[in-house]
């Protein structure tokens, strides 16, 4: 039996909603609490009254004076080095216990697939050992301040190998039970602890917008009644109900605004009213910070006028610190700092100034120590700004006792493999987030012994299951194998129906007739930041995946009624699916428990409850803030398992792409290097000592062990590769993409002169980027072993072969790079995007290049 509260129907109060609604500015700031209960947790309250000003929050984590006067007291005794040591974040990979004692680091992280020694598989005395090793050093330095470790937990510990991975968010929106989202915490809590770390950065509390954003599964809702109720539960899941000492550290992420961004782009800008972000985009943020979460995350994107939120002292400092009252700590994005105009990842007196306090910086760590103190010294940076972010930091290692806490391994559930295991709670979880779509002829639910074939290409992968965010950054890369306590939906299904009733073709090549019913397991495969993002494609599933399309032709009217479970991180235009099944489940990304989805498919004890927290498009190019939209499924919607529905044939038409221009054609070249950067690109070269990048110098220079440049005659950049391992140079953008499709439009080629000095031994690619890991690359090996050694030319590579490659043309960050990981020497200059020069007849052709 479901623990949500049955009496209230939620019909969905859309953005558009609250925001037609006035309100007078009171004379008064509103002020926000700790929420309504029902049942014990936060209510999803059926209205939320519309706020004109940014309201204060009271915090349940409460100030204690002593605390204060130690926190004051230790921060007086710390060096100038020490302080900026505490605001800075290194990713574990890029740094060794040793060093965080030298430089007095304040806190590490291990990022999406980051692992003590890159191992998948780390057992949690492995975590455990790199924990004490970390936090021993620490606690031996001078300052013998602990360091925190954050974590990627967003969906369970869902970087430890064995761990119970719960439905993402999204699923778990469509559960509408507060109560679920607290247990779900504190099971995540306790997997935390069993691999030693501190902090977490969740919960997500973006409003998703558009679906097209690759990250909306990690949004609770469009609904901001429903994610506010639910920061609140996640929070205090997380950290416990302790006033003045919390559990593992919650992360309210990212301030604010991320689920509004045009057209879905991940990164992008939000053009939000103050109303829109006060009413819709805060709302989770009001429920988190009122539970008492401690840290809050910077928004990647920008905010009209703001520009970068992590460059905005109004938001971070006006209206976080000083309106809404937070006196925890910001942190920042990963390297988001380098966005900022003036800035990059090693140095930005911007972001603190603006209210960073701790500053993720995984591998350019030391270098932003010296250049932070350097900029103390000579005035960019107030020293009040240190010692207001220094104290910050430290009320939140008081409040987490971490100052005074034991190391590691001496916690609860360290070590515990019974912590990391929550297979009930996540099963339960399954359950509840399932959505009924369609149910002609009420197929479902099956009679217990039905024989079934089970087809598609999802019905037996974890990974896809699980999608991205889990044991890697992607979530691409896993086998079941990765998950030795995971369930798929075909183990689900025999399990309930017995082994001997089940067929599985993933391919659906057996023949349907004789069986009761074939179940299809389809949808999307596993994508995070940036990958994720469908820019001006449509939401049409069938040309995103037509391999599923087919898969359901093959099936579909040869005598079984057919039964899709759609696995997705949005919803999506699924018109064609929808006509070729009786019955569509809307199953979401469900974790590793795909029993839960079986419990609801075979009668038994258990039904479908779930109701969608997201309008489900009837369009291809539907967004929530589509202008008089006609949702095909409103938020609200969702079958019961005896309701039988008669949902006749759906409009299967779309465009080749959603609105807006096509980039225009561009008539001018767009310049990269030319004797020196043009901005707002720069030069950089990265390796495996440091893939972040490494800028060239003013001084035209920049060495790696298995790259450098060094300025030539021209001027020019002479790159040496020493065969020892790759290496790559290239000019990028590192305020983020620009839309060059005009230049594909205008037939454009990516033009340099070159000499090759030693031409290249193994294959060779020139890539541009539109934000890693969205990239594109065509083999060039052929083309600088073509050209006479020691004698300067012109190549000419035509933009369309990267296009055809997969680039997104609307958000180039990076429109040049070569890499190679073998020997070979050129120089390189006059570097430049060119119209026309595609058709020029010394261009190189697609079909020449490789």
């Amino acid at each position: 039996m479901s623990r949500r509260h049955l009496g209230v129907v939620l019909t969905g109060v859309l953005a558009v909603a609250l925001l037609s609604a006035t309100a007078e500015a009171s004379p008064k700031q509103p002020v926000v609490g700790e929420p309504r209960t029902e049942n014990g947790c936060a209510r999803i309250e059926k209205s939320l009254p519309v706020l004109a000003d940014w309201p204060r929050v009271d915090n349940r984590v409460e100030s204690n004076a002593a605390d204060e006067r130690r926190i004051k007291k230790i921060v007086g005794s710390l060096t100038l080095a020490e302080k900026v040591g505490q605001m800075t974040q290194a990713e574990i990979s890029a740094i060794t216990p040793d060093e965080a004692r030298t430089y007095g680091v304040g806190s590490i992280l291990n990022s999406g697939g980051s692992t003590p020694g890159m191992d998948k598989h780390a057992s949690p005395r492995t975590w455990l050992a790199m924990a004490d090793a970390f936090w021993a050093a620490s606690t031996t330095s001078r300052a013998k301040i602990p360091l925190l470790w954050g974590n990627v937990a967003m969906h369970g510990n869902n970087n430890a190998y064995g761990a119970t991975i719960f439905p993402h968010n999204i699923g778990l929106g469509a559960a509408h039970d507060p109560c679920l989202v607290r247990e779900i915490g504190a099971a995540t809590a306790a997997q935390i602890r069993a691999t030693g770390q501190d902090w977490t950065f969740a919960p997500a509390l973006t409003v998703p917008q558009d679906d097209r954003w690759g990250r909306t599964y990690e949004g609770y809702s469009e609904d901001p009644r429903i994610t506010r109720a639910y920061g609140y539960e996640a929070v205090k899941g997380l950290q416990g109900s302790d006033r003045r000492r919390v559990g593992v550290l919650a992360t309210a992420r990212e301030f604010v605004g991320d689920g509004g961004t045009l057209g879905g782009r991940d990164q992008g800008s939000t053009p939000a009213t103050t109303a829109e972000l006060i009413n819709v985009h805060g709302q989770g943020y009001y429920g988190a910070l009122a539970a008492g979460a401690q840290t809050v995350m910077a928004s990647f994107g920008s905010l009209g006028d703001q520009g970068k939120v992590h460059g905005s002292k109004a938001v971070l400092t006006d209206i976080l610190k000083s309106k809404i009252g937070f006196d925890g700590l910001v942190v920042s994005q990963w390297n988001a700092v380098a966005q900022i105009p003036g800035c990059a990842n090693y140095s930005c007196p911007q972001a603190i100034n603006a209210g960073v306090d701790v500053v993720m910086v995984p591998t350019d760590w030391r270098e932003f120590i010296a250049n932070t103190v350097a900029q103390v010294e000579n005035g960019q940076i107030p020293l009040a700004r240190i010692d207001d972010a220094v104290t910050r930091i430290l009320r939140v290692k008081l409040r987490a006792g971490v100052l005074d806490g034991v190391k590691p391994s001496a916690r609860p559930d360290a070590g515990s493999a019974k912590a990391l295991d929550a297979r009930r709670l996540a099963r339960e979880a399954v359950r509840e987030s399932q959505v009924l779509l369609k149910n002609n002829g009420g197929v479902l639910p099956l009679k217990p012994r039905s024989k079934v074939l089970v087809v598609g290409k999802s019905a037996d992968s974890l990974q896809n299951q699980t999608g991205g965010w889990t044991l890697t950054w992607q979530g691409t890369g896993n086998t079941n194998a990765d998950f030795p306590n995971g369930t798929t939906v075909l183990g689900g299904l025999r399990e309930a129906l017995g082994a001997e009733n089940v067929v599985f073709s993933e391919t659906g090549d057996v023949d349907p007739a004789g069986f009761d019913a074939v179940i299809a397991v389809i949808g999307e495969t596993p994508y995070s930041d940036g990958v994720g993002d469908l820019g001006r494609k449509t939401l049409e599933a069938a040309r995103l995946y037509p391999r599923d399309l087919a898969v359901l032709d093959k099936v579909r009217g040869r005598g079984a009624p057919v039964v899709t479970v759609y696995v997705s991180g949005r919803p999506l235009y699924v018109n064609k699916e929808l006509n070729r099944s009786d019955a569509f489940v809307a199953s979401w990304l469900p974790g590793t428990e795909g029993g839960g989805i079986a419990d609801l498919l075979v009668r038994g004890r258990h039904g479908f409850s779930g109701t969608l927290s997201y309008s489900w498009p009837r369009e291809a190019c539907q967004t929530t803030n589509t202008a008089g939209q006609d949702p095909l499924f409103k938020p609200g919607y969702g079958l019961k398992s005896w309701q039988r529905t008669a949902i006749g044939q759906l409009d299967e038409s779309s465009p080749t792409g959603c609105g807006g221009d096509d980039g225009g054609t561009a008539t001018e070249d767009l310049k990269l290097y030319d004797g020196g950067d043009v901005a707002p690109y720069r030069g950089y070269i990265s390796s495996p000592d440091n893939w972040d990048g490494t800028e060239i110098g003013a001084d035209g220079t920049a060495a790696h062990s298995t790259i450098s440049i060094t300025p030539d005659a021209g001027p020019s950049l002479r790159g040496t590769w020493s065969g020892t391992g790759p290496g790559q140079v290239y000019f990028a953008n590192p305020a983020g993409g620009s839309d060059l499709r005009g230049y594909l439009n205008a037939k454009s080629a990516v033009v340099f002169d070159v000499v090759v000095h030693r031409a290249p031994t193994n294959r060779t690619a020139l890539s541009a980027h539109c934000s890693w890991p969205c990239l594109a690359e065509v083999d060039v090996t052929k083309v600088f072993t073509g050209l006479t050694t020691g004698q300067k030319s012109t190549v000419k590579i035509p933009v369309s072969c990267l296009a055809d490659a997969g680039l997104d043309l609307e958000k180039v960050n990076l429109p040049f790079l070569v890499f190679t990981d073998g020997p070979f020497e050129a120089t390189f200059s006059n570097v430049r995007w060119v119209p026309k020069a595609a058709a020029d007849p010394d261009a190189k052709t697609c079909a020449e290049l490789g």
